[in-house]
């Protein structure tokens, strides 16, 4: 009897054992997945820093493919420089299937908020849970500490093609500076640049109106 009592405790381990290790993978993949991200390379152009080899949304949110169909997502440093302070960051849920171009998260800052678009199609896998911390991570490091999330993107090389990539990326940013240089000069000249950065959080600095301008302009929201 107690050599079956034996045995029967030994197949209990070894089913527990079983069971519990592809759940500890998998936890171990999503705290990879929420708390690293790779150090891009990093490029310096008209005052903005721009990471080598990510794809960028004309909505001023970046992409960069990590392989196996993940695609870690962030806002570039031109919305970072715009939206300058923000109080929190609201995600779409976890596990939902997010379009190119469709919400992928609001940004709030008071009473206002800004909406940030998907560069790519797939599931919202993880988010960076630091930002609720501290949610600033995003506009003082937006291609490090201050990533967004990551999305499962099956078809991540074609979202791609649709995203500004390579050489074409510098020219696109300085032409985003001095658009809102015009924008600003027409609507509100007085916090007009020449030709330099964007006062940093000028987009919750203006008028209501001003500002839905800029959104519809640069967010495309």
């Amino acid at each position: 009897m107690s050599i079956l009592f034996v045995l029967l405790t030994f197949l209990l381990v070894l089913t527990v054992m079983y069971f519990r290790q592809p759940q500890a993978a998998e936890n171990a993949l999503r705290v990879a997945d929420t708390q690293s991200a790779p150090l891009p390379m990093m490029m310096n152009f008209g005052g903005f820093e721009i990471p080598k080899n990510y794809a960028f949304h004309p909505g001023h949110t970046w992409l960069n493919d990590e392989g196996h169909q993940n695609g870690r997502i962030g806002m570039d440093a031109f919305a970072a420089n715009l939206l300058g302070q923000i109080d929190s960051i609201e995600f779409a849920e976890l596990n939902r299937w997010i379009r190119q171009g469709q919400k992928l998260c609001t940004v709030k800052h008071g009473a206002r908020k800004v909406e940030l678009l998907s560069p790519v199609e797939g599931v919202l896998t993880s988010i960076n849970h630091e930002l609720g911390k501290d949610p600033n991570l995003a506009v003082n490091d937006p291609y490090r500490a201050g990533w967004l999330c990551v999305i499962k993107a099956p078809e991540l090389s074609i979202n791609s093609k649709n995203l500004l990539q390579g050489p074409i990326v510098p020219a696109w940013m300085q032409n985003s500076v001095t658009r809102m240089g015009e924008m600003l000069g027409h609507v509100s000249p007085t916090l007009a640049q020449d030709g330099g950065l964007p006062i940093r959080g000028l987009i919750f600095q203006v008028s209501p109106a001003v500002q839905q301008q800029l959104t519809k302009e640069f967010f495309l929201t």
